[in-house]
Protein backbone atom coordinates (compact mmCIF):
# COMPACT_ATOMS: atom_id res chain seq x y z
CA UNK A 1 0.00 0.00 0.00
CA UNK A 2 1.59 3.51 -1.31
CA UNK A 3 1.86 5.95 1.76
CA UNK A 4 0.93 9.77 1.91
CA UNK A 5 1.95 11.85 4.31
CA UNK A 6 -0.36 15.00 4.72
CA UNK A 7 1.01 18.32 5.97
CA UNK A 8 -0.89 21.21 7.05
CA UNK A 9 -1.75 23.33 9.91
CA UNK A 10 -5.17 22.98 9.64
CA UNK A 11 -5.99 19.79 11.22
CA UNK A 12 -9.41 18.97 10.09
CA UNK A 13 -8.62 19.32 6.57
CA UNK A 14 -5.49 17.44 7.12
CA UNK A 15 -7.73 14.31 8.48
CA UNK A 16 -10.58 15.03 5.95
CA UNK A 17 -7.92 14.45 3.09
CA UNK A 18 -6.46 11.39 5.17
CA UNK A 19 -10.06 9.79 5.04
CA UNK A 20 -10.04 10.26 1.83
CA UNK A 21 -7.14 8.90 0.71
CA UNK A 22 -7.42 5.86 2.68
CA UNK A 23 -11.04 5.24 0.78
CA UNK A 24 -8.75 5.52 -2.35
CA UNK A 25 -6.43 2.88 -0.65
CA UNK A 26 -3.45 4.64 0.48
CA UNK A 27 -1.89 4.15 3.96
CA UNK A 28 -2.40 7.59 5.41
CA UNK A 29 -0.45 10.30 8.35
CA UNK A 30 -0.92 13.40 8.38
CA UNK A 31 1.13 16.31 10.49
CA UNK A 32 0.56 19.49 11.32
CA UNK A 33 4.00 21.43 11.67
CA UNK A 34 7.47 20.74 10.55
CA UNK A 35 9.03 19.23 13.56
CA UNK A 36 6.95 16.72 13.52
CA UNK A 37 6.26 16.31 9.70
CA UNK A 38 10.17 15.34 9.68
CA UNK A 39 10.06 13.13 12.34
CA UNK A 40 6.92 11.49 10.57
CA UNK A 41 8.69 11.43 7.29
CA UNK A 42 12.17 10.00 8.75
CA UNK A 43 10.80 7.40 10.56
CA UNK A 44 7.77 6.37 7.87
CA UNK A 45 8.83 6.90 4.61
CA UNK A 46 6.17 7.87 2.92
CA UNK A 47 6.21 7.85 -1.71
CA UNK A 48 3.78 11.09 -1.54
CA UNK A 49 3.93 14.01 0.42
CA UNK A 50 0.85 16.66 0.25
CA UNK A 51 2.38 19.84 1.23
CA UNK A 52 0.94 23.44 2.48
CA UNK A 53 2.46 26.01 1.56
CA UNK A 54 1.40 28.21 4.77
CA UNK A 55 2.15 25.57 7.85
CA UNK A 56 1.81 28.59 10.35
CA UNK A 57 4.86 28.06 12.09
CA UNK A 58 7.05 27.58 8.93
CA UNK A 59 6.61 28.11 5.05
CA UNK A 60 6.23 25.01 2.76
CA UNK A 61 9.16 26.25 0.83
CA UNK A 62 11.48 25.80 3.67
CA UNK A 63 10.52 22.27 4.68
CA UNK A 64 10.50 21.19 1.08
CA UNK A 65 14.39 20.89 0.71
CA UNK A 66 14.67 18.59 4.24
CA UNK A 67 12.18 16.34 2.85
CA UNK A 68 13.79 16.09 -0.05
CA UNK A 69 16.74 14.72 1.83
CA UNK A 70 15.16 12.38 4.13
CA UNK A 71 13.19 11.11 1.46
CA UNK A 72 15.12 11.35 -1.78
CA UNK A 73 14.14 11.98 -5.05
CA UNK A 74 11.80 9.37 -5.49
CA UNK A 75 9.31 10.90 -3.55
CA UNK A 76 6.66 12.94 -4.90
CA UNK A 77 6.06 16.32 -2.87
CA UNK A 78 2.84 18.41 -3.90
CA UNK A 79 2.45 21.65 -2.63
CA UNK A 80 -0.60 22.57 -1.77
CA UNK A 81 -2.01 25.88 -0.94
CA UNK A 82 -4.85 28.62 -0.60
CA UNK A 83 -2.42 31.85 -1.54
CA UNK A 84 -1.89 30.92 -5.59
CA UNK A 85 1.80 32.95 -6.97
CA UNK A 86 3.49 32.15 -10.12
CA UNK A 87 6.11 33.04 -8.73
CA UNK A 88 6.00 30.88 -5.88
CA UNK A 89 4.75 27.93 -8.40
CA UNK A 90 7.99 28.09 -10.20
CA UNK A 91 10.02 28.43 -7.08
CA UNK A 92 8.45 25.41 -5.33
CA UNK A 93 8.78 23.38 -9.04
CA UNK A 94 12.46 24.87 -8.92
CA UNK A 95 12.98 23.20 -5.93
CA UNK A 96 12.32 20.05 -6.39
CA UNK A 97 8.49 19.74 -5.81
CA UNK A 98 6.80 17.07 -8.35
CA UNK A 99 3.95 19.45 -8.73
CA UNK A 100 1.93 22.84 -7.00
CA UNK A 101 -1.87 22.79 -7.00
CA UNK A 102 -4.47 25.58 -5.53
CA UNK A 103 -6.75 24.92 -3.18
CA UNK A 104 -9.60 24.44 -3.65
CA UNK A 105 -8.59 21.41 -5.39
CA UNK A 106 -10.36 18.01 -6.57
CA UNK A 107 -8.70 14.26 -4.73
CA UNK A 108 -8.60 12.87 -8.19
CA UNK A 109 -6.19 15.91 -9.65
CA UNK A 110 -3.84 15.20 -6.36
CA UNK A 111 -3.71 11.75 -6.87
CA UNK A 112 -2.98 12.79 -10.81
CA UNK A 113 -0.13 14.33 -9.61
CA UNK A 114 1.22 11.74 -7.40
CA UNK A 115 0.83 9.67 -10.36
CA UNK A 116 2.51 11.23 -13.16
CA UNK A 117 -1.15 11.48 -14.99
CA UNK A 118 -2.56 14.61 -15.88
CA UNK A 119 -4.49 16.92 -13.51
CA UNK A 120 -8.11 17.46 -14.72
CA UNK A 121 -7.68 20.72 -17.14
CA UNK A 122 -8.18 23.87 -15.79
CA UNK A 123 -10.62 26.56 -17.30
CA UNK A 124 -8.91 29.11 -19.26
CA UNK A 125 -10.95 32.26 -17.88
CA UNK A 126 -12.94 34.36 -20.40
CA UNK A 127 -10.70 37.70 -19.03
CA UNK A 128 -6.87 38.84 -18.74
CA UNK A 129 -6.31 38.26 -14.62
CA UNK A 130 -7.00 41.96 -13.09
CA UNK A 131 -4.40 44.52 -12.28
CA UNK A 132 -4.93 43.87 -8.99
CA UNK A 133 -4.27 40.21 -9.27
CA UNK A 134 -1.12 41.24 -11.58
CA UNK A 135 -0.26 43.78 -8.33
CA UNK A 136 -0.77 40.95 -5.84
CA UNK A 137 1.72 38.08 -7.91
CA UNK A 138 4.01 40.70 -8.31
CA UNK A 139 4.16 41.57 -4.44
CA UNK A 140 4.11 37.32 -4.08
CA UNK A 141 7.33 37.34 -6.13
CA UNK A 142 9.47 39.51 -4.70
CA UNK A 143 8.49 38.41 -1.11
CA UNK A 144 9.78 35.69 -2.03
CA UNK A 145 12.64 36.71 -3.74
CA UNK A 146 13.49 38.24 -0.20
CA UNK A 147 13.17 35.03 1.36
CA UNK A 148 9.81 36.15 3.02
CA UNK A 149 11.73 39.28 5.21
CA UNK A 150 8.79 41.84 4.85
CA UNK A 151 10.66 44.83 5.77
CA UNK A 152 13.35 43.90 2.76
CA UNK A 153 10.34 43.65 0.21
CA UNK A 154 8.72 46.65 1.27
CA UNK A 155 11.56 48.16 1.03
CA UNK A 156 12.10 46.63 -2.51
CA UNK A 157 8.60 48.00 -3.70
CA UNK A 158 9.25 51.15 -2.03
CA UNK A 159 6.64 50.97 0.56
CA UNK A 160 5.76 51.51 4.02
CA UNK A 161 6.17 47.72 5.89
CA UNK A 162 3.11 48.00 7.81
CA UNK A 163 1.06 49.01 4.07
CA UNK A 164 2.58 46.53 2.89
CA UNK A 165 1.59 43.53 6.00
CA UNK A 166 -1.63 44.63 5.78
CA UNK A 167 -1.83 43.76 2.31
CA UNK A 168 -0.36 40.56 2.67
CA UNK A 169 -2.97 39.85 5.48
CA UNK A 170 -6.01 40.16 3.36
CA UNK A 171 -6.86 37.16 0.83
CA UNK A 172 -5.59 37.11 -2.48
CA UNK A 173 -6.87 39.06 -5.10
CA UNK A 174 -9.74 37.07 -7.18
CA UNK A 175 -8.10 36.74 -10.96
Amino acid sequence: MQKVLIIDDDANFAETAGRAFQRQGFDTAFECSAEPALTKASSWRPEFVLLDLNLGDTNGLTLLPQLLDILGEAAKIVILTGYSSIAIAVEATRMGAHDYLCKPTKLQDIIACFTGQKPSAAEVPDQPPSVERLKWEHIQRILQEHDGNISATARALNMHRRTLQRMLAKKPVAR
